[in-house]
């Protein structure tokens, strides 16, 4: 697996090997192999809201935004790109604060559920809701950091 970190922000992040663990957990968790290619970018609030105003038209703020590619396309013995992530610091740490648990496993948590929707899972209804946060909660358990941890 190959994952692309960018850091747009002013803040520290240093969860390389936690990001890893979460976006392998879920593939393995899927029965998937692990030849993905994954970016993540943390970016700020206004960039956030520009993005999800621009592909979602959403005008507003989002704490996550999933971009799948198209694995109909793979080169051989080159990783499948999955897709994109783009987390907003400041919406993380907001959420953190808010539930009262670390900007760590938030910011794990939000890269779970972005995986989720790059692998094609979705909380639009609600049988498509509790599918995704069953898969979510898997996940979160197995990385040990399930509800306030």
């Amino acid at each position: 697996m190959n994952l692309l970190i960018t850091n747009e922000t002013n803040e520290k992040i240093e969860m390389d090997d936690k990001l890893e663990s979460v976006i392998k957990t879920v593939l393995e968790t899927e029965g998937l192999s692990l030849a993905y290619e994954v970016s993540i970018t943390f970016v700020d609030k206004d960039e956030i809201h520009q993005l999800n105003k621009e592909f979602r038209n959403v005008d507003r703020p989002t704490d996550v935004l999933s971009f799948p590619m198209d694995t109909d396309f793979v080169v051989e013995g080159v990783d499948a790109m999955l897709g994109d992530i783009v987390i907003c610091m400041d919406v993380a740490k907001e959420q953190a604060n808010d539930l009262g648990h670390s900007l760590d496993r938030e910011i794990m948590y939000l890269t779970c559920h972005s995986t989720l929707h790059l692998l094609g899972y979705d909380h639009m209804t609600d049988d498509e809701k509790k599918e995704m946060r069953t898969r979510e909660k898997e996940v979160m358990k197995i990385l040990g950091v399930f509800k306030n941890e």
